[in-house]
């Protein structure tokens, strides 16, 4: 068993309220979670406007399935133009650890 996380540190766009905030990160939420099959939450900031951490976790059977997951969700994070993808952290964990 292979697992994979991923912690995303997001600035976000003209974003004045927690509600705004939000309608931002959901929808990154839910596509993460829609087009990958991948357990994700936003995790980290909730009391700030403009940032937001997004965590997201996948457990496969190879390591080939797990980076190439992750880097599609790397891929798509940072392809939002309503964000500002400011950093990455990526952990890959095994059994045999």
């Amino acid at each position: 068993m292979y697992v994979g996380t991923l912690s995303f540190d997001l600035l976000l766009g003209d974003v004045r309220s927690l509600k705004e905030k939000r309608s931002v990160v959901r929808p990154i939420v839910a596509e993460l979670q829609r087009k990958y099959a991948v357990s994700v939450a936003e995790t980290g900031n909730q009391n700030l406007h403009r940032r937001a951490e997004i965590g997201l976790a996948v457990v496969a059977g190879e390591w080939d399935r797990v980076t190439d997951v992750l880097d599609r969700c790397e891929r798509l994070v940072a392809g939002r133009p309503e964000v500002e993808l400011l950093s990455v952290r990526r952990r890959l964990h095994s059994d045999e650890d």
